[in-house]
């Protein structure tokens, strides 16, 4: 098995294709299944066994006969994306019969980039006859006997300088900037031919180099642009399983529908639509669907000592400031949302904030208040002076893994019912304001735009409260809440 790092010189024979169909997908087929095994998930190990989804890639990316100079293939997630573009890519390095050559994998940052060379290497390692004709380095891979070398990079300007690839992967050109997929087109462009594949789930805009690049392939049959998209019909239900299977043709191989299920009902639905039914909808869509907030609210009161966790978004200056409660099963209720009475000069009553929070810890048993520190952070330490400094704790709202697990939990429990809240008109208006943008790390709430009037601060204090709460009830119980 081949290992890491460099070794000293390649003694195994070239491989041999005597008698294989000349270079093309037909070759590529066989050189799947002959060399390169699955490298991991479902037939991990096994030989590679195109599926005729992705032999229809194939074929439309290496012809018998010709090639196209660009293809973008927009598939959700979940399908086998990046294990594909890595069996191009050892194709290319060694069965091509390309004159040296060069794959390269770029993405927005380098780090996303390695994911394919990651899996490219380990496909060599679990294959005897590539793994002694191969040498497998921290940054790239390298096939002496063809001349062949598979590097990454960022897609930027700079970091393309100087490469000849002939093969040149984009992997998830939804954070690729116009700017910088010109530069990676016109590097790729320098051979006779040249390939440049973009393999991608949709951007979050159509203010996209992505959408331009599907805009043109919906409307054009262009020998030299291969376009393959695999995308939900436009309104459909996204529970809606036929629709699934549509969007994902792994689906029922090594995509589950109850695992597809599952997504659907804890992840955004504008998310959901994106990610996993390949549809454009956008960056400006709800945190919620419509209506669904709606549905949760209960007649239910706080009760005098009842146990809750507080969470604080405040102003510094003319904005709205939320102090909103959660019980320890669930229940969201305002204590007080103050909003600027569109009066000049207006400014958030401290004063006022803080007696308020004072009465809280008189009223009920409050369990911690989770405050954002940003403009707040003198009362934040008196009131841990006052009230215990294990009961008030910052909470920044700003940092991203911490924001976007906790804003999936609640919405989560907003889609399954499993959380109520008191119907809130002002609670209701700023859950209603409320957009966001899906990452990595999960959906992080803001508003429509910046400096907008439409106010959140509610709806991020609600998010607080309900992650601390759960967290407080993971703690105790030593297991996860249903909520």
């Amino acid at each position: 098995m081949a290992r890491a790092g460099a070794k000293g010189a390649i003694t195994a024979d070239p491989l041999d294709f005597t008698g294989w169909p000349e270079p093309g997908w037909e070759r590529l087929q066989r050189f799947a299944e002959t060399f390169v095994p699955m490298p991991k998930g479902v037939g991990a190990g096994e030989p590679f066994v195109l599926r005729p989804w992705q032999l229809e890639i194939v074929k439309g990316l290496f012809p018998t006969e010709g090639r196209p100079r660009t293809g973008l293939v927009s598939l959700p997630r979940g399908n086998g994306k990046t294990t594909l573009a890595a069996l191009l890519a050892l194709y290319e390095l060694f069965a091509s019969e390309t004159a040296a050559p060069q794959v390269m994998v770029v993405a927005g940052t380098e780090q996303v980039a390695r994911h394919t060379l990651k899996i490219a290497s380990r496909m060599i390692e679990l294959s005897p006859e590539l793994a002694e004709r191969a040498h497998l380095l921290q940054a790239s891979i390298k096939v002496p006997h063809t001349g062949g070398e598979l590097v990454t990079a960022a897609s930027t300007v700079a970091a393309l300088q100087g490469f000849d690839p002939s093969l040149l992967i984009v992997d998830e050109l939804h954070t690729v900037t116009a700017d910088d997929w010109e530069a990676a087109t016109s590097v790729a462009g320098k051979r006779p031919e040249s390939l440049t594949l973009a393999i991608s789930t949709p951007s979050d805009s159509q203010d996209s180099v992505m959408f331009d690049l599907v805009k043109y392939g919906r409307k054009h049959a262009d020998p030299a642009f291969y376009f393959k998209e695999f995308a939900a019909p436009e309104g459909c239900d996204i529970l809606d399983e036929e629709a699934w299977a549509t969007a994902n043709p792994a689906l029922g191989d090594f995509l589950t529908a109850d695992g597809l299920m599952s997504v659907a009902k804890t992840m955004r639905e504008a998310a959901f639509r994106r990610y996993r039914l390949g549809q454009w909808v956008g960056s400006e869509d709800s945190w919620l669907p419509f209506g669904v907030w709606e549905k949760r609210a209960s007649d239910r009161e706080l009760e005098p000592g009842e146990k809750i966790v507080l969470g604080f978004d405040g102003s510094a200056s003319g904005d709205s400031t939320a102090l909103v409660a959660c019980t320890m099963d669930g229940h969201i209720a305002p204590i007080k949302i103050w909003v600027n009475p569109k009066q000049p000069g207006w400014r958030v009553p401290r004063g006022e904030v803080t007696a308020t929070v004072d009465w809280c810890f008189d009223t009920y048993h409050v369990v911690e208040l989770a405050a954002d520190p940003w403009g707040w952070r003198s009362e934040i330490e008196a009131w841990g002076k006052k009230h215990g400094a294990r009961k008030v704790v910052e909470y920044n709202t700003g940092y991203r893994n911490r924001m976007g697990p906790a804003t999936d939990r609640l919405y989560a429990a907003v889609i399954d019912g499993t959380m109520t809240h008191n119907g809130d008109r002002v609670l209701a208006q700023h859950i209603g304001q409320t957009v966001a943008t899906q990452t990595a790390v999960g959906a992080i709430v803001h508003k429509d735009k910046r400096n907008s009037p439409r106010k959140i601060d509610a709806s991020v204090a609600s998010i607080v409260a309900f992650d601390r709460a759960a967290w407080h009830n993971r703690k105790t119980k030593g297991r996860v809440v249903s909520f």
